[in-house]
C-alpha cells in the first residue's frame, strides 16, 4: 500500500496593513467633531473627477452640507456635516478605501 501524501497547508492571507490617517498618524487631531465613515466603500472628495472638491480645511459648513462622497456598492453616498462650523481637518485621500467608522473630516 501507498501512503497518502501529506496533505499541503494553504498559504495565509497576507495581513492587510492597518489604515493609516493621513498627515495624523500617530499625533492627536484637531479640536473638534470628527467625522467618522458610516459604511465600507471608497471616498471621493469631489463630485467628479477634475471638479473642485466638496471642502477644503478652513472653510465654514452648514449642518447637512455634502462633505464628501463614499461610494458602496456601486451607489453614491452623500456624507453630511453633522453641525454648521469650520473644517479643521480631512482625514482621507480622494479614490482611498475607508472602514466602518474610520474618521474623515474633523469640524470645529
Amino acid at each position: 500500500m501507498h501512503a497518502a501524501p501529506a496533505p499541503v497547508a494553504a498559504p495565509a492571507p497576507a495581513a492587510a496593513a492597518p489604515a493609516a490617517t493621513p498627515e495624523f498618524t500617530g499625533e492627536a487631531l484637531p479640536p473638534g467633531e470628527v467625522v467618522k465613515s458610516p459604511m465600507v466603500g471608497t471616498i471621493y472628495l469631489a463630485p467628479q473627477p477634475g471638479a473642485n472638491p466638496f471642502i477644503k480645511v478652513g472653510d465654514k459648513v452648514t449642518q447637512g452640507q455634502t462633505l464628501l462622497i463614499i461610494e458602496a456598492m456601486k451607489t453614491m453616498n452623500p456624507i453630511p456635516a453633522p453641525k454648521a462650523g469650520v473644517v479643521r481637518a480631512i482625514l482621507a485621500e480622494d479614490g482611498q478605501p475607508v472602514e466602518f467608522g474610520e474618521p474623515l473630516a474633523v469640524i470645529e
